[in-house]
């Protein structure tokens, strides 16, 4: 029997993995772009700031190339999106991925008391359900 309703009810801190990919304010898209694939995520913050103010994605990067920027030139804080969605660690998935869909986006900060410690992707999501979804 599957029970993908027990996986909307955990804490989405127990999908908090890796620690947070950071690029410094002054990189290009092509910096971000070296550090995503390195890394093998989706999204990196920019700046050192204990509080983020900017993440850039994969969509991002599809969406200023697609409108003929030059990722070795164009500034990461160009194409970022400064609107960041944050979540509390004891926030469950269902949670989680009800902002995610009513905000439209894929990735959301997580804090514990006012400190990120963590981003949660859509994939991250998807593999929370998955799992509960698996029968043994």
């Amino acid at each position: 029997m599957t029970d993908i309703s027990s996986a909307g009810t955990s804490s989405v801190s127990r999908l908090i993995g890796d620690s947070v990919v950071r690029v410094p304010s002054d990189a290009t898209l092509a910096d971000v772009a070296r550090v995503l694939t390195g890394s093998e995520i989706g999204a990196v913050l920019v700046g050192d700031d204990d509080r983020p103010y900017a993440l850039v994605s994969e969509r991002d990067l599809v969406h200023a190339v697609a409108a003929d920027r030059d990722p070795a030139t164009t500034p990461a804080t160009e194409v970022a999106s400064t609107e960041l969605a944050w979540c509390d660690v004891d926030s469950t998935v269902d949670e989680v991925a009800m902002e995610m869909m009513d905000r439209y986006i894929r990735h959301v900060l997580v804090e514990d008391e006012g400190v990120l410690v963590g981003i949660v992707s859509a994939r991250d999501l998807l593999g929370a359900y998955s799992d509960g979804a698996r029968t043994d």
